[in-house]
C-alpha cells in the first residue's frame, strides 16, 4: 500500500519499538501483509493495511518469510534493495489468499538469488511446488515459473517434522483448516515466534497441536479473522469456513503461556475503525497483546 514507507518509520520511530529493539536486534518479526481472504484496498484500511498474508522473520542472519499473499510483493520491492538475497519461504496451505503475490516477487526474476521454498503436499497429493506452478500457467498469469531466473529449491514438508537452519529450529503443525494447513514455531537463542493463521477453534476443546505450538512462545501471530459474533451470528455463520476468533486466541494464549498474542488474518470487511474497537477489546482481554498491522516490526523478547 501507498503508506507503507511512512508506517514502518513511524513504528521504528516508537518508543516501544525502539526499547525493546535493543534487547533482540537479531529476532524480529515484520508484517507486510495481514489481511485474509482477499486483498481489500481503499481509504477505510489505510491503518491496518489491505494486503494478504505475509509475514517475514529476520532471525540470525536470516531470512524467513511465511506466505506469500500480496504483501509478497510489497516485500519484494524492498528486497529490491538488498540483492543479491538468500531467503526461506515457507507457506501455510494454498489458498488464493497465500500465494497471489508469488508471481508478481520481483526478486525471483533475478538471477542470483536464492529461495528455499516449503510447504506440505496437499490432500490430493499434488506439491507445493505444483501449485505454484499452476497458478502460472495459462489461462491463468501470462508468463510461467520458469521465467523466474533466482535458484528456486522446493522442499516437501510432513506435519510434525523439524526444520533446523543453523542454530534456528522451526517446527510444523497441522492446523484445522479446510484440506489442511501448516502452523510454524521459530526458536531461537530460547526466543519462539508462532506463526499460525488460518486455523478454525474446536467448539468443546482446544486444540492440541496449537497449544504445542505455542507453547511459552514469546510472539503468537493468530488467525483472528471473526468476533464471536461474527462467527456464531444465526443470519450468517461462519462456522466450518476455516478461521477462528481473537476471543478463542485469547483462550490459547492463556493455556499455552503466551508472551504477547498477535491477532492476525483481518477479515477483508473490517475497516480501521472496526480494527481499532477489536484492539482495545483485546488489549482490555489481554495485556501486551495486538493486532497486526503493514509495516510493523515486532521484537521477539
Amino acid at each position: 500500500m501507498s503508506n507503507f514507507d511512512s508506517s514502518e518509520s513511524a513504528l521504528l520511530d516508537s518508543p516501544e519499538i525502539s526499547q525493546n529493539a535493543s534487547h533482540s536486534p537479531d529476532f524480529v518479526v515484520q508484517f507486510w501483509g495481514v489481511r485474509g481472504s482477499i486483498p481489500a484496498p481503499g481509504s477505510e484500511t489505510v491503518r491496518y493495511g489491505g494486503n494478504t498474508s505475509c509475514v517475514e522473520m529476520r532471525v540470525a542472519g536470516k531470512r524467513l518469510i511465511f506466505d506469500g499473499g500480496t504483501g509478497l510483493r510489497v516485500l519484494g520491492k524492498h528486497l529490491l534493495k538488498q540483492m543479491p538475497i538468500e531467503a526461506y519461504l515457507l507457506f501455510t496451505h494454498s489458498h488464493w489468499d497465500h500465494i497471489q503475490g508469488f508471481p508478481f516477487f520481483a526478486p525471483a526474476f533475478i538471477k542470483g538469488n536464492r529461495f528455499h521454498i516449503y510447504g506440505a503436499i496437499a490432500p490430493n497429493g499434488a506439491t507445493f511446488k505444483q501449485r505454484l506452478n499452476d497458478q502460472m500457467l495459462h489461462p491463468n498469469f501470462p508468463v510461467p515459473m520458469q521465467v523466474m531466473q533466482a535458484d528456486l529449491k522446493f522442499y516437501d514438508l510432513l506435519p510434525g517434522e523439524t526444520l533446523q537452519i543453523d542454530d534456528i529450529t522451526i517446527e510444523t503443525g497441522v492446523l484445522n483448516h479446510p484440506n489442511s494447513a501448516m502452523g510454524y514455531r521459530v526458536t531461537w537463542n530460547n526466543k519462539t515466534a508462532v506463526y499460525a493463521t488460518d486455523t478454525e477453534h474446536y467448539p468443546d476443546r482446544l486444540d492440541e497441536n496449537l497449544l504445542h505450538l505455542a507453547r511459552n512462545a514469546n510472539v503468537f501471530i493468530y488467525d483472528a479473522c471473526y468476533t464471536n459474533e461474527e462467527y456464531y451470528d444465526p443470519a450468517s455463520p461462519k462456522i466450518g469456513w476455516g478461521h477462528s476468533t481473537w476471543q478463542e486466541g485469547l483462550k490459547i494464549a492463556r493455556a499455552a503461556g503466551v508472551k504477547r498474542p498477535v491477532m492476525f488474518h483481518h477479515d477483508p470487511n473490517h475497516s480501521d475503525d472496526f480494527l481499532d474497537d477489536v484492539e482495545a477489546q483485546v488489549e482490555a482481554e489481554f495485556p501486551n497483546s495486538l493486532l497486526a498491522r503493514e509495516g510493523m516490526i515486532l521484537p521477539v523478547v
